[in-house]
């Protein structure tokens, strides 16, 4: 079984790639959709999350607008609700990859891959990218966001080109669906024919090595 971190800076397009690999059958491990899970009405995390930020849980969960105005800006709060929610969603990443161990190949989509060091724990990693305008025009397109609260965001981010020359493989999405869509399978099928190996010395070009013969 090979494990593969999937990452990108915000608004790069990771969330699409991470769907194009669920639907070619790839199990996928969604941090996000963890977190929203340990955060949302009955979430486990509920009392944790009251007692160290009064206010922000409701019967719905976690109000996300109070909890990030919570943190927005404050490290030491941020590391407050990392250490809260970072060894629940560890839990349930173990438990995915115990549940999917007879699988080939598994995606751990974790935004902060690089951030947290968490391509330690990885066989390989795929950074997901875009052109920086295309990046800020999808990310501004979104409600509640401010070119302020981006350009935050993106000095708590590794920067896209680091990303890029860390990463095992590269995915490219500042071009179409259907062009972003055969990157990804050609890059499965690399894998499934050959290895990480194999495939690896295409890593640092934008787009992925074709399928074997």
């Amino acid at each position: 079984m090979i494990v593969i971190g999937l990452t990108g800076s915000i608004g790069m397009g990771k969330s699409t790639v991470a769907a194009m690999f669920r639907a070619a059958g790839v199990p996928v491990f969604d941090a996000d959709a963890a977190v929203h899970e340990l955060q949302g009405p009955g979430g486990i995390l509920l009392p944790a999350i009251e007692a160290a930020f009064p206010g922000v849980t409701g019967l719905k969960g976690v109000d996300r607008i109070a909890l990030g105005k919570a943190v927005f800006g404050n490290r030491d709060a941020l590391r407050r609700l990392e250490r809260i929610v970072h060894p629940a969603v560890h839990a349930m990443r173990r438990d995915f990859v115990r549940r999917h161990r007879s699988r080939a190949i598994l995606i751990d989509d974790v935004p902060l891959l690089f951030e947290k060091r968490g391509e330690r724990r990885m066989d390989a990693t795929i950074v997901v990218s875009a052109p920086a305008w295309m990046q800020r025009k999808r990310v501004l397109a979104r409600p509640g966001m401010s070119q302020a609260k981006f350009t935050h965001i993106l000095r708590l981010q590794v920067p896209d080109r680091e990303k890029r020359r860390r990463a095992d493989f590269v995915i490219d999405t500042g071009t179409t669906r259907f062009e972003t869509r055969n990157q990804v399978m050609r890059l499965l099928a690399c894998l499934r024919a050959r290895g990480i190996r194999y495939c690896r010395p295409c890593a640092k070009s934008s787009s992925t090595p074709k399928p074997p013969a």
